[in-house]
């Protein structure tokens, strides 16, 4: 092989290692930034979810009786799967009644979680129907909370775009599945912040973080 040639390709390759190194530099300074409690929180919950996902549906009551219990906040991110045919429309949904309130954005979360099943039907591929019934459901959960749903409940846009970022956010720092549900601290050193594999062990978790916090 000619000395030019052989010295081109072993520029390469030195740029695409230092290119992967710079990725992996900056997925985990992503992560970093990402996975930390609120301001003024020692510890909280991190859950990347899909509103479709049967397994976040089982795994959100625990979520929410893990934030009572201890007192900590949870920050979720929307990640709806690519095959969902639903999942997108309840989370830009659900961001629109987080903008009324904090809370009742929870609630509505809970909501659908809770009727998951009735939303997809047996016409699992039929996205259409499906996004009626969720819509007619919206109606009756926004109904129940006495406020009007409008027609169109995002004509700026701007609650998907929130909702492709939280997506991105999830995909910048490596997340493939949902529910993915991690144990954060304020603390820099050590281990701040622990993917919860087994959610059996979830208060063990939070008892460590908080003992390694305080």
């Amino acid at each position: 092989m000619h000395k030019r040639s052989l010295l081109w390709l072993v520029l390469f390759f030195v740029l695409a290692i230092c290119g992967t190194v710079a990725i992996r530099a900056q997925n985990s300074a992503e992560a970093a930034s990402v996975l930390r409690p609120p301001k003024g929180a020692k510890v909280a919950l991190v859950v990347f979810e899909d509103l479709e996902c049967p397994d976040c549906a089982r795994a959100a009551p625990l979520v929410e009786e893990a934030a009572r219990t201890y007192k900590i906040p949870v920050v979720r991110y929307d990640f709806p799967l690519p095959q969902h045919l639903w999942s997108f429309d309840a989370a830009v949904l659900a961001r629109y009644f987080g903008s009324k309130s904090a809370a009742l954005g929870v609630q509505y979360r809970e909501y659908i979680f809770r009727h998951q099943q009735e939303i997809t039907g047996s016409d699992s591929r039929d996205g259409a129907a499906q996004k009626q019934r969720l819509r007619a459901l919206s109606e009756q959960f926004a109904a129940q909370h006495k406020i009007k749903l409008p027609f169109v409940v995002d004509p700026q846009g701007k609650l998907a775009a929130e909702v492709r970022h939280s997506r991105q956010v999830g995909k910048d720092i490596g997340i493939t599945h949902t529910p993915t549900l991690y144990v954060v601290s304020s603390r820099r050193a050590g281990t701040p912040f622990v993917e919860v594999v087994d959610r059996t062990k979830l208060f063990n978790l939070i008892d460590q973080m908080k003992s390694q916090a305080e």
